[in-house]
């Protein structure tokens, strides 16, 4: 497997309820490395980038509202197989399905407050990477 890159964020419900050290520590853990990391807010024009497959859909509203409405931690994870590592510790997007022993399975909240995002594929993280990190 090879080294990549990709982009994760540490939505506002993770940051709000004081996430951001754990998750950091179990991508470390995983033997995966934090290339750059801000603390920050995402602007609505990089919200409507980074979720515009969604766009029309009856949630994309509420989701860019949500992803704007506070401080997130935007990351570039590199490792081998990073984009497989990271989806792996997110688990399931909705956390009442996620397994216990991942992020969403133990700090997820509901469907829209799962506390994080990662790339779903290489060609999705370098163009979220472009989003967030110019």
């Amino acid at each position: 497997m090879a080294v990549q890159k990709t982009y994760t964020m540490i939505k506002p419900d993770g940051v709000r309820n004081g996430h951001i050290g754990e998750i950091i520590n179990r991508f470390e853990r995983a033997g995966l490395k934090i290339e750059e990391m801000r603390l920050e807010m995402v602007t609505p024009a990089q919200a409507k980038a980074n979720y515009a497959e969604h766009e029309g859909k009856p949630f994309y509203d509420g989701l860019i509202d949500y992803v704007t409405s506070g401080p997130v931690v935007k990351m570039v994870v590199s490792g081998e197989g990073a984009v497989a590592k990271v989806r792996a510790l997110m688990g399931s997007t909705n956390p009442a399905e996620a397994a216990p022993g991942t992020i969403r399975g133990d700090f997820g909240l509901t469907m829209d407050e799962n506390v994080i995002h990662g790339s779903d594929s290489t060609e999705s993280a370098e163009r979220e990477i472009g989003v967030f990190f110019g």
